[in-house]
């Protein structure tokens, strides 16, 4: 590996099985920085605001497939300190509208291939996720949603409660249950990743290709004139460009009123994930409560990673509170009682910006050469791959990749609305 020389990126090699072992036989002493600290430059071709996944991902393809290599991303804090290090790690396509079926089976692919694509081990696990059923109700919801998975090419199986109790023996299968299982619905490629390895990879792959990742630059307003953007106030200086692009999840709304969104369809609630103590192995795929809103993996560490609902309130604290651990624990409880003894281990919360209809935002907007990428809700990790392909797409070309076309800023002023659930425009449901 070579340090950066007089600004140009920096030259490395490719990660193999000997570069880990030579690594271990000298003590892990050895590894160089895996991407600089540059300072800003006076301007540049494009401009990402938000250091996450979302950020990183976008700058890593306008780079690789669009060719511009004269870009920089603005995080205020650190790689990795924002959503993309505060969630459950959940990889999945198993939607029911085509625009969000679509998009995040193009995702899935692209998780599929991340490794090799980014030279770097994002410990991508395709365990499968199980949506558990609870009535003969939500039976017929599941079948529906399979049937337009399978329309759509994505793997998707209805299961038996007996095929259920096989892969989770440890569900409550009693007479006494408070939720009776029926059955579930299964995506067996879905799984998790290492939610940092992610921020790293893109940030690795990203500066190997001449992005500037500047850290703790954080944006204090937008210079626009005549209705074209020409740069940005930062805590670091002013930086020109006519191409920037948001990427910022819960704190949308204070950038975006920099530059003069006053409003928004989407609001910034909280969301919490927590932890438990270490245990054997339990559950070896994703598991999901129908009858509440739980949702359960085990890390390769052995604890226990779940969350649930959002806070119920608007917010931007990165911490959580303690009646909504409170829920998650009992929806837990009712789902998986042996869980009753272990101990927590630690939860904090993720900022999310949850649309109106709990379908994302990514386009153009009404000032020129400024574009949006937001309204992500629970879907925001999942999404890293094919938001960066596509966004990238969309500020390099200036106009929507046919993946993200219909997920346009105006469609809640038009009325064409992507409401998966069908909860109406209450983001807390979504």
């Amino acid at each position: 590996m070579q340090n950066a020389v007089n600004g140009a990126h920096q030259i490395m090699n490719r990660y193999s099985a000997l570069e880990v072992l030579k690594g271990g036989l000298t003590g892990q002493k050895n590894w160089e920085r895996v991407w600089r600290a540059p300072e800003p430059k006076r301007e540049y071709d494009a401009i990402i605001i938000g250091g996450g996944g979302h950020g990183l991902a976008t700058a890593y393809y306008l780079a690789k497939v669009h060719g511009m290599t004269n870009i920089a991303v603005c995080e205020k804090g650190w790689v990795g300190g924002g959503n993309i290090g505060r969630n459950t790690t959940i990889i999945r396509s198993n939607y029911m509208l085509e625009d969000n079926a679509n998009f995040y089976e193009k995702g899935m692919q692209l998780w599929e291939e991340m490794a090799q694509e980014l030279n770097y081990n994002v410990m991508f696990s395709q365990r499968g996720i199980i949506n558990v059923a609870h009535s003969d109700a939500q039976m017929d919801s599941f079948a529906r949603r399979g049937n337009a998975m399978r329309l759509n090419d994505i793997d998707a199986e209805l299961l038996t409660r007996e095929q259920v109790k096989e892969l989770l023996p440890m569900l409550d299968y009693s007479s006494k249950a408070r939720f009776p299982v029926y059955g579930g619905l299964q995506q067996p490629r879905a799984g998790t990743a290492r939610h940092d390895a992610v921020a790293w990879g893109y940030a690795r792959a990203a500066d190997m290709r001449g992005v500037d990742i500047l850290q703790n630059c954080e944006v204090t307003g937008f210079d626009i004139k005549d209705g074209q953007v020409q740069g940005l106030q930062t805590s670091r200086g002013v930086i020109k460009s006519k191409k920037v692009g948001i990427a910022v999840a819960g704190n949308t709304s204070r950038i975006c009123a920099m530059a003069g969104f006053n409003r928004l369809p989407m609001e910034s609630h909280k969301l919490q994930a927590m932890v438990s103590e270490p245990i054997k192995p339990f559950i070896n795929t994703v598991c999901t409560f129908g009858a509440g809103h739980f949702y359960v993996s085990q890390s390769d560490k052995g604890g226990l990673v779940f969350g649930g609902d959002l806070d119920g309130y608007n917010s931007y604290a990165q911490r959580g509170n303690l009646p909504a651990v409170n829920h998650v624990l009992q929806s837990g409880m009712a789902l998986m009682p042996s869980i009753g003894r272990l101990r927590l281990l630690r939860h904090w919360a993720g900022v999310m910006d949850m649309s109106m209809d709990g379908s994302p935002i990514m386009g153009t907007t009404q000032v020129k050469g400024l574009y949006l990428n937001a309204g992500w809700c629970y879907g925001g990790f999942k999404a890293i791959p094919a938001v960066g392909f596509c966004f990238a797409h969309t500020i390099a070309q200036n106009r929507p990749h046919e993946l993200n076309e219909n997920f346009t800023l105006n469609r809640f002023e038009k009325g064409y609305l992507l409401d998966e659930k069908g909860m109406g425009p209450v983001p807390g449901l979504h």
